[in-house]
């Protein structure tokens, strides 16, 4: 599934901007920003801050859907048979391999071939690459009668996962999970559903993940 939408550019964009550089979202939930407004999803903040920045990024493309584990994100892909490159791309994708109970040793199988998909939409550069850790869901009211602790070790063994593969293929890597556990002490971090990051907690992703993504670009 695409989802795609077009934005007027505000006033206080600036004109000048270098670019425009094409953008490819891959991933979950996470992704599309479930439970906020399309504009308030991590790919579409990192657009507009990156305009802040002096760098025109286009309409995301995104290619994500809730529930969607690695598995069916190869699979999606696969259907959409795209032929683009992109200047960008995003990664974050895990938490449902983890919340379904799957093996690790699938998730690392399947997380190492969508990276290298991921670098062949990037025209092989490794350094346009974006893997985002997994949030911890443990903090938030849906897991309220859950066994907390069991789930944020989960998580963090299925992020060993990703970060260790993500070095491996010389990728960037964006460790976003201590920010999700500010959510234990600041619900204004979590969406009205009790269970995603709020559009506060995205803008808090984006602060970090348009820095490196500055970086990169500006190379």
């Amino acid at each position: 599934m695409d989802i795609e939408q077009t934005t007027e550019q505000t006033a206080n964009t600036p004109t000048n901007l270098k670019g425009p550089y094409t953008y490819l979202a891959l991933g979950d939930s996470y992704t599309i920003g479930e439970a906020v407004e399309l504009t308030n999803s991590f790919p579409y903040q990192l657009k507009t801050s990156m305009a802040d920045k002096g760098y025109g990024i286009t309409t995301p493309k995104i290619i994500a859907v809730t529930g969607w584990t690695t598995g069916d994100l190869k699979n999606a892909i696969a259907q959409a048979n795209i032929t683009q490159k992109y200047d960008l791309v995003t990664l974050l994708i895990g938490v449902n391999n983890q919340y379904r109970g799957y093996s690790q040793a699938d998730y690392r199988a399947e997380f190492v071939q969508l990276l290298n998909t991921a670098i062949g939409f990037a025209n092989g550069n490794k350094l346009k690459v974006f893997v985002l850790s997994i949030p911890d869901y443990s903090v938030t009211p849906f897991a309220a009668t859950s066994y907390k602790a069991k789930i944020a070790n989960e998580i963090d063994q299925f992020n060993a996962i990703n970060k260790d593969e993500s070095l491996k293929a010389g990728v960037n890597y964006l460790d976003i999970t201590g920010i999700s556990r500010q959510a234990a002490f600041d619900t204004s971090l979590i969406a009205f559903d009790g269970l995603h990051p709020s559009a506060k907690m995205y803008g808090l992703w984006v602060g970090q993940l348009s820095t490196q993504v500055v970086a990169q670009l500006a190379k």
